[in-house]
């Protein structure tokens, strides 16, 4: 089931969502400190993620897929959102440097398709961080967040979706380690679940965090020698020259 950006942007207008994205922006900025000169997407619903590169990237633009619908981006500014297909984007190839995708492969109704048309836009060397739903997370078991709709993901799919995309993982990350509460004390507490949860409670975190390169070719496995069985030499047979007549018969 698709999310709709008016929902989204709803959860964001809400104290949890707020907690949520000031938790996020805060790794995301940790794992890119610079991308002064860079041209940066979000994918997804990603912009309440984008702002904490304005200052830096050259460019920034948010792609929505069609099935979630846009909404006008940034506010007060010329608008850098637009509406897209998953394998269809209106960039040519190698036009960016980062990428960020979140609320994008949950819903996606196909990711490697996503991630390959991601991998075409990005430059040799391009870098992607996805935020995805944790399987074992309580946010993934809520539907009262984003984070609950769609297919959630353990690390070893993560990986293997992304490596058949042409992607290697490099570094990964836990966040949201707070149940998806929005009763005050819980809103309270949340940085202390986030440093506490970071040590202690990793397999349960809300989402996970991984960032990728873009690999240039797909590495071949050698294939192993094999013997090859030759067939023996065959001697050729006489040609125009006649079989002895069988013993005991003469000829007329």
């Amino acid at each position: 089931m698709a999310l709709d950006v008016v929902d989204l942007r709803d959860f964001y207008a809400r104290p949890l969502g707020e907690l949520a994205r000031r938790i996020l922006r805060a790794k995301l900025r940790a794992r890119w400190p610079d991308v002064r000169g860079a041209r940066v997407l979000g994918v997804g619903f990603a912009t309440p993620y984008l702002g904490v590169f304005r200052d830096d990237a050259e460019r920034l633009l948010a792609f929505c897929p069609a099935q979630m619908g846009v909404a006008a981006w940034p506010a007060e500014r010329p608008n850098a959102a637009a509406l897209v297909e998953d394998g269809m984007w209106p960039l040519p190839d190698a036009a960016l440097d980062r990428i960020v995708a979140v609320h994008a492969f949950e819903t996606s109704d196909n990711a490697v398709e996503l991630l390959r048309e991601a991998w075409r836009c990005l430059a040799p060397g391009g870098r992607l961080i996805a935020i995805a739903p944790n399987r074992r997370g309580a946010w993934a078991q809520s539907d009262a967040t984003p984070f609950g709709h769609g297919r959630p993901f353990s690390r070893s799919q993560l990986t293997d979706l992304l490596r058949e995309a042409l992607f290697a993982p490099e570094g990964w990350d836990e966040a949201l380690f707070m149940p998806p509460m929005e009763r005050r004390l819980m809103l309270r507490s949340a940085l202390a679940f986030e440093r506490i949860g970071s040590k202690l409670w990793g397999p349960f975190a809300g989402v996970h965090i991984v960032e990728a390169t873009k690999q240039a070719m797909r590495a071949i496995p050698a294939r192993s020698a094999r013997r090859v069985k030759v067939a023996p030499a065959l001697r050729p047979a006489a040609v125009g020259v006649p079989a002895p007549a069988p013993r005991g018969l003469t000829s007329a």
